[in-house]
């Protein structure tokens, strides 16, 4: 391909022969094939500039692209990294509560234990007092025992004495 400018075109002169061309005639087109190749050439030049133009901003949006796809990867790495340690929280405080918990139940039991050991201890005691309190009530029992008896003697000896006084008298 010839690479032709409008210059060329406006400057190109053809030979002349009998009976050839009208000269006027095929400069008024070379003058109107020039301005139109000039025309086409500035179009050309344009587009190619509004190529480029386009080009950029292609380049610009790809460019936005990437950065917003890599955001959206860090959001979702960061969403991920949040969601573990909100596991990981969970965790935690479901550890501790068990924990808590452990502590008040083994509490509760040793509470428990010792209640029952309360109760053990108070049933001795009660045990003992009872015993205590039998044998009070058994040695008052033998002292009235004794004391019937005493009385019992005295009672003898005394309607004895009124026996021997009515004999007497």
């Amino acid at each position: 391909m010839v690479n032709l400018t409008p210059l060329d075109i406006q400057q190109q002169r053809f030979k002349t022969r009998f009976r050839g061309f009208d000269i006027q005639e095929v400069d008024l087109f070379l003058d109107q094939m020039a301005d139109a190749f000039e025309s086409l050439l500035k179009q050309n030049e344009n587009l190619k500039e509004d190529f480029r133009r386009l080009q950029l901003e292609i380049q610009g949006y790809k460019n936005r692209e990437d950065a917003f796809k890599r955001a959206l990867l860090n959001s979702q790495r960061v969403i991920e990294q949040m969601k573990e340690n909100a596991q990981k929280s969970a965790e935690l405080i479901v550890a501790e509560a068990e924990v808590k918990a452990e502590k008040i139940l083994n509490k509760a039991h040793n509470r428990l234990a010792q209640l029952h050991e309360d109760i053990a201890e108070l049933k001795r005691q009660r045990m003992q007092i009872e015993v205590q309190i039998s044998s009070v009530i058994e040695a008052h029992g033998k002292l009235l025992e004794i004391s019937k008896e005493g009385m019992k003697a005295m009672d003898d000896e005394d309607s004895k004495i009124k026996l021997l006084q009515q004999n007497k008298a």
